[in-house]
């Protein structure tokens, strides 16, 4: 995942996901009613393996770890999630991110990019914009240009009332995290 995802999965959750193999069977478990058979085939492997995972007698294979690693993202507090992505399509929402601007502006404005730390309340429909790209199994690339464009409306034109043929670009982001 991508700096802006990894800073959206933060957003969207209140609590950390299981950090160990054994706590995330569990928690898949407990999601599929306490069958192990029924894991198994949600994990694409067999039902003793499962069995030997949640004993503690074997460790899954690094591609069978990703894919509960994954299962568990998918599935960790789902209502919490619906709330707050509800709350930023609503009412917009914060980013506060590190990243190089660069601007295509009017002749004799400087338009290298800079690093700049911006922390700015952005729109509904750019929040609208992110998750509907992000849904969409949009790239990073495309989903900064959803972000350059909020954060070029918001924070670079003021809402409109300045610099209205400016154009961002949103590179080199080094960090990035948004809040609800």
């Amino acid at each position: 995942m991508g700096e802006i995802e990894d800073g959206l999965e933060r957003a969207l959750h209140t609590r950390p996901l299981p950090q160990s193999t054994a706590a995330r069977l569990r928690f898949l478990l407990r999601r599929e009613k306490g069958s192990t058979r029924a894991l198994a085939l949600r994990l694409g492997v067999s039902q003793r393996a499962v069995q030997h995972w949640l004993k503690g007698d074997r460790h899954p294979r690094p591609e069978a770890a990703a894919r509960i690693e994954e299962q568990v993202r998918a599935d960790w507090q789902p209502r919490v999630r619906r709330r707050i992505r509800r709350q930023a399509e609503a009412g917009g929402m914060v980013i506060h991110t590190r990243a190089r601007f660069g601007f295509t502006a009017a002749p004799g404005s400087t338009d290298d990019p800079r690093l700049r730390m911006i922390t700015q309340h952005v729109p509904a429909e750019t929040a609208a914009a992110l998750f509907a790209a992000r849904d969409a199994g949009a790239s990073e690339d495309h989903q900064a240009r959803i972000l350059a464009q909020g954060l070029a409306h918001a924070y670079f034109r003021d809402g409109g009332r300045r610099a209205t043929g400016l154009e961002v670009e949103f590179t080199g982001i080094d960090f990035v995290d948004f809040g609800i």
